[in-house]
């Protein structure tokens, strides 16, 4: 202790105050934070989706038995590339959708190119950030959706 200080009542009592008063506005930042970052919900009704499961595992099998492996990349300049191993199947279309994972910007409708090495390329550089995006190539009458994360 320093010679000539007294410890008080009123110096405990403020010691104390101090502290929860950190606390308390540590609590308040951190709550903002939560409240403020979430920018939606996951599904809008999550027993209709549990209803919905089996069917999507179904679907999800019947996708795997044709064969199809996918392989993306995000180059330098923030486009998205789309390699596909599996049948080749003329005429197929692939499109793209890329949405924000908390919802604070809206969707956007990638435009997709076929490449001359067979690759699929979107047209538009994806913003800066995370984003996911939701694939669905069509071919011989099939259809195969992916999820894939970037950023």
């Amino acid at each position: 202790m320093m010679p000539g200080f007294h410890l008080t009542g009123r110096h405990v009592a403020a010691i104390f105050v101090a502290f929860f008063a950190v606390v308390i506005a540590v609590n308040v930042v951190m709550a903002s934070y939560a409240v403020g970052g979430f920018g939606g919900t996951v599904v809008d009704n999550s027993y209709v989706a549990s209803q919905r499961f089996n069917g999507w595992l179904a679907q999800a099998r019947q996708q795997d038995a044709l064969g199809w492996q996918q392989e993306t990349r995000l180059d330098a300049a923030r486009h998205v590339f789309l390699k596909l191993v599996g049948p080749r199947s003329q005429p197929m279309t692939v499109t793209a959708t890329a949405e924000h994972p908390l919802g604070r910007a809206p969707d956007l409708d990638l435009r997709i190119e076929r490449q001359a090495d067979g690759e699929w390329r979107a047209a538009q550089p994806l913003p800066a950030g995370r984003w996911i995006i939701h694939w669905t190539v069509r071919a011989d009458g099939h259809e195969m959706r992916f999820v894939e994360r970037h950023g």
